[in-house]
C-alpha cells in the first residue's frame, strides 16, 4: 500500500445556487470576451461601440442645436440598429453553448449539484443580460443627453421606461431564439450562419410581403404579418402596448385588440418555448 497524498475535500461546499451564479457570471463575462484573450473582446466591444455611437451623435446634435425632441424615439432605436443586435446574437449565442457541446463538457456541468435546468437558466439569463446591456446602454445615453438638453423630464422619463421595457423583451426573445439555434450544432460556424439566416430571412420575407400588402392597400394584413419575424414582433408589440411609432409600411401596427393580444402571447410563447426546447435539448447529459 502506498500513500500518494490524496485527501478528502474538507473546504466549504457552496451549493447549487453558487454554482448557478458562477455559471451565469462566467457566461455573461464571456459574451463580452472578459477574462479571455484580447482577440475575443474585439467583436463584442466593437458592436457595443457601434450601438452607442449613434446615440452619442444624436445627443450632441440635440444639445448643441437646441432641439425640442430627440431625433429618434427610445422604442425605435433598437429596431433601427437591428443588424448590429443580430450580429451580436449570431456571434455570442454559439460562443455560449457550442464549445460545451463540441468538447463534450456538458456531462461535467450536470454532475452534482448543478442540474440541466440550472445550466439552461444560467445560459439564457446570461445572454439575455448581455443583450439588454447592449441595447439599454444607448438608451441611457439618450436619456442623459435629453436631460442635459433640458427636454421635458416627465416625457423623457416615460419614453425611457417604455424603451427599456421594449429592449428587455427584445433581449429575452433574441436570446431564446439564438440559443435554441446554436444548441442544435456543436459547430460554431454553422451556428453563426444559422442564426443570421433565421433573423435576416424572416425579416426580409416579412418586409417584402408587407410591401405587397401596402401596394394593395391591405393595411390590416400588414399588422398581422409582423408576427412572423422577431424584430417586427417587437415592433408590433411596442406600437400597440407602448404607443411607439411603428416601422411597418404606412405605420400600420396591429390592427385591433385581438391582434395586439396575439402579439403579446407570441412574445411570451416564444420566450417560454425557447426555454422548454433548450431543456429538451439538454435532457441527456451525454450529448453527441
Amino acid at each position: 500500500m502506498h500513500n500518494i497524498g490524496y485527501r478528502a475535500y474538507d473546504g466549504p461546499r457552496l451549493g447549487r445556487g453558487y454554482a448557478r451564479r458562477s455559471l451565469f457570471s462566467q457566461s455573461l463575462r464571456g459574451a463580452y470576451g472578459l477574462g479571455r484573450t484580447a482577440k475575443s473582446k474585439v467583436l463584442p466591444m466593437l458592436l457595443l461601440g457601434t450601438m452607442c455611437a449613434p446615440a452619442l451623435i444624436m445627443v450632441a446634435v440635440t444639445v448643441f442645436t437646441d432641439m425640442t425632441r430627440l431625433p429618434v424615439e427610445y422604442t425605435r432605436y433598437a429596431v433601427i440598429l437591428q443588424a448590429v443586435i443580430t450580429l451580436f446574437v449570431a456571434a455570442q449565442a454559439p460562443q455560449s453553448v457550442s464549445r460545451d457541446l463540441r468538447f463534450k463538457t456538458t456531462p461535467l456541468y450536470f454532475s452534482r449539484p448543478i442540474e440541466r435546468v440550472d445550466y439552461v437558466a444560467a445560459k439564457y439569463a446570461a445572454l439575455s443580460t448581455a443583450l439588454f446591456l447592449l441595447t439599454a446602454l444607448p438608451l441611457v445615453i439618450l436619456y442623459v443627453g435629453a436631460l442635459l438638453a433640458k427636454l421635458s423630464f416627465a416625457t423623457q422619463t416615460a419614453g425611457f421606461a417604455k424603451g427599456l421595457l421594449s429592449v428587455l423583451l427584445l433581449s429575452l426573445l433574441f436570446a431564446g431564439i439564438g440559443l435554441v439555434i446554436a444548441a442544435v450544432t456543436p459547430r460554431r460556424g454553422f451556428g453563426v450562419a444559422a442564426v443570421i439566416a433565421v433573423f435576416v430571412i424572416t425579416y426580409g420575407a416579412v418586409s417584402a410581403v408587407q410591401g405587397v400588402a401596402m401596394a394593395q392597400e391591405r393595411y390590416d394584413v400588414i399588422g398581422w404579418l409582423g408576427l412572423f419575424s422577431p424584430i417586427t414582433l417587437i415592433d408590433g408589440f411596442s406600437s400597440w402596448f407602448l404607443g411607439a411609432a411603428s416601422a411597418f409600411p404606412n405605420g400600420s401596427g396591429p390592427p385591433d385588440a385581438l391582434a395586439g393580444t396575439v402579439y403579446l402571447l407570441a412574445v411570451a410563447g416564444i420566450a417560454a418555448g425557447s426555454f422548454a426546447l433548450l431543456l429538451r435539448r439538454y435532457r441527456k447529459a451525454g450529448l453527441s
